[in-house]
């Protein structure tokens, strides 16, 4: 008599919709608070001091921001590695290949594994921020190195291409 569905499938169909509603909303809401961090994230940046190639004076907010990524990537080192750790940004900085800004080498797209997994957001330990203060202030125990890695965890093929100059807890750094 007619094309009825039978009430099972109607019950589906609804389950299926409100799901699809709920997954919808979901996406939009993670969608907007990106976009909020993102323009939180270009404010600071506006904000920061350049490190200039030479000579540069750091703000308290580079000190913030090369905080919280060394406290992400070095957590659990020796505090010399967590300095290295820091002096690796800063030299980093200082280079023509990379940002001239300690904000533009931690965001560069795939650096750090601390900001794609968001250990960077979370609050520094209070030994990153003295690390930080101490390459801010130009103590460099690598050596003049701008890469790092730990050997255990490395996946990249091309990091071990990079002439290793020192070796400080975990990690090795290298030009």
């Amino acid at each position: 008599m007619g094309n009825k569905e039978p009430k099972h499938l109607d019950y589906s169909k609804k389950k299926r919709a409100l799901w699809l509603a709920g997954f919808l909303f979901a996406f939009a809401s993670l969608f907007a608070v990106g976009l909020w961090l993102q323009a939180e994230n270009q404010e600071q940046e506006q904000s920061l001091t350049v490190v200039t190639r030479g000579v540069g004076t750091a703000s308290s907010k580079d000190t913030t921001v090369l905080a919280k990524v060394i406290s992400g990537e070095a957590r659990g080192e020796p505090y010399i590695g967590q300095v290295a750790v820091g002096a690796v940004i800063i030299n980093r900085c200082k280079h023509p290949n990379f940002p001239n800004s300690v904000y533009g080498v931690i965001f560069e797209p795939g650096a750090f594994d601390a900001v794609k997994d968001g250990q960077y957001y979370q609050e520094p330990t209070e030994s990153a921020v003295k690390a930080a203060k101490a390459a801010l202030g130009g103590w460099d125990p690598s050596n003049g190195a701008i890469y790092y890695w730990n050997p255990v965890t490395a996946t990249s093929k091309w990091i071990w291409s990079r002439p290793i100059i020192a070796r400080i807890g975990n990690h090795v750094f290298a030009k």
